[in-house]
Order: structure tokens, then C-alpha cells, then sequence
């Protein structure tokens, strides 16, 4: 007799997960000094892109929790502010990375100048921190990271949630990872 319960296509979720689109996930803080102008730490992996403290998210574990745990741990900082999502981002599999990335990004506030001077970065992963204006990092990050960071930033200053898709990660191996 045939199992009524399931319906004519229906898979274990095992085997379903498998033909849908799967993706990496990670949380950030998005930090302001008090003059408004957006933190960056530079990766020691590839030092070209700039990045916002956080990173993928660990089994288990909500964007929120992996925001606030990699920031402790690239910054130093221990955050305690309430829990409000300001942007998320998008990009589909390609590039060289074989699977879809969604991030999102937490609002971490205003730091004041003690805070930022008692950032203590883990050498492992940061070789150094930066707050400028949003002209300024235009000249420093790839058009790209930019985007991110001017839609993040509007957002915030607005109070609005922003959704933004990107172009598939492009995922070359760093000039400090060549032979």
C-alpha cells in the first residue's frame, strides 16, 4: 500500500537541500565614530578589501550571535547594543564560489574616540582599522565593497532596512596566498 501522506514529488530533506540553491551566511556590525564616519579593518589574508567586523556564520548560530562573537574577536569589542538589522546582501553562486552569500549587517552604533583607541585587533585576521569619511573610502575599496558600504550607510542614517543583490563573489586566491 502507498504511503498517502506523501505527495507525488516529495523528498527527504536530505535530498531536496540538494536541488535548491545553497548559500554561505555571515553577520557584521556596522560601527560610526562620533563624527559619523564608518569603521573598516583590513584583512591580513587580502588586504585589498576592507571589511566590517564579522564574519560566516558558525553551525548552529544566528547572523546576530556570529556578528557580536567576531566582533569581540577581531576587535576587542564586547557588544551589547540591541539587536537591529540595517542591511542585507545578496549574491548568487559564481565566480569561482559555489555557493550563494547572504550577509547581514547589524547596526553597531557610534563608537567614541576611547572605544576606537581600545580596539585591539587579532593579528590573525586584521593588520589594521580606519574610520573616513565616505568619500574617502571610495578611493580605497573596489567599486563593489563601495557599494556596499554607501547603501549600508544610507540605510543606517535613514532608519530603514536596505536589500541589496550583488555580482557572483569572484573568488581568487589572495597575492599573500601565492606560491
Amino acid at each position: 500500500m502507498a504511503d498517502s501522506t506523501k505527495a507525488a514529488g516529495w523528498l527527504p530533506p536530505e535530498e531536496y537541500v540538494r536541488t535548491i540553491a545553497n548559500a554561505t551566511m555571515y553577520g557584521c556590525l556596522y560601527f560610526t565614530d562620533t563624527r559619523g564616519r564608518p569603521l573598516g579593518l583590513r584583512s591580513t589574508i587580502d588586504p585589498d578589501p576592507w571589511q566590517w567586523p564579522g564574519g560566516n556564520t558558525d553551525k548552529g548560530e544566528t547572523p546576530w550571535e556570529t556578528a557580536v562573537r567576531e566582533c569581540k574577536e577581531e576587535t576587542g569589542i564586547a557588544f551589547r547594543g540591541e539587536c537591529r538589522l540595517i542591511g542585507m546582501n545578496f549574491a548568487p553562486a559564481g565566480g569561482g564560489w559555489p555557493l550563494c552569500r547572504v550577509g547581514f549587517v547589524f547596526d553597531g552604533g557610534t563608537l567614541t574616540d576611547a572605544q576606537l583607541d581600545a580596539i585591539v585587533l587579532d593579528p590573525a585576521e586584521h593588520t589594521e582599522w580606519r574610520v573616513l569619511t565616505i568619500d574617502q573610502w571610495r578611493t580605497v575599496m573596489d567599486p563593489l565593497t563601495f557599494d556596499r558600504l554607501a547603501d549600508t550607510d544610507a540605510s543606517r542614517r535613514t532608519s530603514t532596512t536596505m536589500y541589496a543583490e550583488h555580482e557572483p563573489v569572484q573568488c581568487v586566491r589572495p597575492k599573500s596566498l601565492e606560491p
